[in-house]
Parts: structure tokens; sequence; C-alpha cells
């Protein structure tokens, strides 16, 4: 048993403060809210935190309008519950898509929209200390998976210290939506782009996110969104039923007089943070939605790709997710 201290928090600032009441400043404590992916690392002794702080009764679960038409989905909202809201459902079905294809019913009737974005890479490697090498668990003791198993690893965006992929498919949507993350801590409030929330591992691939230690994870805030209408989220996974992606795709467009006006076109399974296209988004805008422009876009998202020998597969199958998916946010036959 590793012991550790348990606090409730029932506000925000209730919460900040008990993550950093105790000797380390809140560096060795950890929120708890729906707790499906931090119990599971305590239990298999990943991460033995000193303190936890359930900040499940914090009041930030509702999901309402913001001033500038977009949407503000609360940071302790349910999976389930955002997956199915009316307003994402109608304003943001890309969102609602890509929670749906994630985890389990149970899991995502439990999981919350903050969590989502803070769970950690299921590569075994980090997921079982009995594997000596492992940077991201112990920095400094190499990284497992670049001599054994990496089937499921990273092609773009890694480096010699970690291979790793970030397993969220809502944050795959996001970083297509172009979502912020509204973050509170001692210093106040800020806005974090989710481009900038989670981090490449680098020479520091302990650390997944911009997040400091003492900062609450308030909300995420959609802008309003042009690409309700077409928009799709493919993930390509072993199990139907219930596992992490190889590849997953979220695409939109925004069609203007039979021309895509605006592109929008994230990866996930494929880095330490899910991987934005921008490249093959500018190539799309002007173009007709047709499988010519859909290939093009394709071979540029693929563009300086670095797979291993293990899943090199992961090149081919993403440029033909990412053909698919774009065919069927257009309804192109």
């Amino acid at each position: 048993m590793n012991p550790f201290e348990y606090k409730r928090a029932e506000q925000e600032q209730g919460a900040i403060e008990a993550i950093i009441g105790g000797k380390d400043g809140g560096k060795d404590a950890k929120f708890l809210a729906g707790g499906t992916n931090l119990i599971d690392l305590m239990k298999n002794g990943v991460q033995t935190p000193s303190r936890l702080v359930d900040i499940s009764r914090v009041p930030l679960t509702e999901i309402e309008h913001t001033p500038d038409g977009g949407l503000r989905l609360g940071a302790l909202a349910r999976n389930s519950d955002t997956a199915n809201n009316p307003l994402v459902r109608k304003d943001y079905p890309l969102l609602s898509q890509a929670i749906l294809s994630g985890a389990s019913p149970q899991l995502r009737n439990l999981a919350t929209n903050g969590g989502n974005l803070l769970q950690r890479t299921r590569c075994p490697y980090f997921m079982d200390p009995a594997f000596p090498k492992c940077n991201k668990r112990s920095p400094g003791t190499g990284c497992g998976a670049r001599e054994g198993v990496h089937r499921r690893h990273a092609i773009f965006g890694a480096s010699e210290q970690c291979i790793a992929v970030h397993p969220s498919d809502m944050a795959v949507a996001l970083a297509a939506l172009g979502a912020s993350i509204r973050v509170r801590g001692q210093k106040g409030e800020r806005m974090i782009p989710i481009a900038d929330f989670h981090r490449l591992p680098g020479t520091t691939p302990q650390i997944d996110t911009n997040l400091q230690p003492d900062e609450l994870i308030l909300s995420i805030d959609l802008p309003p969104s042009p690409y309700a209408a077409h928009s799709h989220y493919l993930k390509i996974r072993d199990r139907a039923s219930y596992d992490f992606a190889l590849v997953s795709v979220a695409a939109g467009f925004e069609m203007q007089n039979g021309t895509i006006k605006s592109a929008r076109l994230a990866l996930g399974g494929v880095a330490h943070k899910p991987w934005r296209a921008e490249k093959a988004e500018a190539l799309l805008a002007g173009k007709q939605a047709n499988a010519a422009a859909f290939e093009a876009a394709a071979n540029e998202a693929l563009t300086g790709a670095q797979p291993l020998q293990q899943n090199a597969y992961k090149v081919e199958l993403a440029r033909r997710a990412i053909v698919r998916a774009l065919t069927l946010a257009g309804g192109v036959a």
C-alpha cells in the first residue's frame, strides 16, 4: 500500500488551496474527478500521489453557450452527458462522435471532460513498472518501446526519449474544432489553446501538458463552428467494441457553392498529442470536394511521418483513413 492524504473540495478556490496545501506545494498531489485513469495508475504503482483532492462536487458541470455563440463545456461534465447534450449534437457532431467512440458506456458515464484531456498514454512500457525502461515513468531509464513492441506507437513528433501516443479521442476532435482550455490557479485564470495544451515528448516525456501543478481545469471553450454539416470522426482500432485508436481522423469542412471554403483535419493515435494537419487543411481550401482533393490532402498530411519498423503500416492506414473520413464528411459517393 502507498499511503496518501485525501481531501474533498466543494468550490474551485478550495480545490486550488487544497492541492498546494502540502509541503510539496502541489507537486506530488493530484485532483481526483472520475478517476477512470488515475486509479488504475495508482493500483499499478505507476503514480503514487501523496495527496488526492476530490473535486467531484465542485460545480463545473454546466454545458452552455458563450457570448460569442460558441459553447462552454464544464470540466466536470461527464463524457456521456457531453456527447449526448443537444447543443453538442447539433452544433458539434464531430465532438459527439469522437467521445462516443472512446471507452465503454460505463466509463463514459464516470469519466469527465477535464479528466479525458489529462489521461496518460497506454503504452505498456509506461503502464507496467515491471518494465524498467520508461522515460515517461522514470526519467533517464530509456525507452523500452523503441527496441521492444511499438506497433501502436507514434509516427509524428516522437523523440529518442519517448515514442508513446496520446490516447484521447475527444482531444482529437477538440484540436480540429480549435478549442481552448480555461484553467485557474494561484495566479488567476488563463486560456490555453488546445494546440498548446499537450506537449510533444522532447527531452521531458514525463511532462504531458503545459498545465501547472496548481491549476484546475474549469472548462473547455469551443468557438462557433461552421463545420457541423460536413464533419466526421473515424476511428481505426483492433477491436471495434472497446479499444484505443491505431489511427483516428477528425475531419470537417465548410462548403460554399460546392467548393470547400475551409477545412479542419486532426489525427489521433499517431503522436504524443493530437496531430493537426494544417498544411493539408490549406490544400483543401478552394477545392471541389472530390477524391482527387482528398487524396492530395492525405498525402500532404502524412509528409514528414517517421515510423519505426513495427508501425510503418500506420502511414498507409492514416492516408486511407483521411480519405475515407473526408469522403464521409462531405457525403461524397
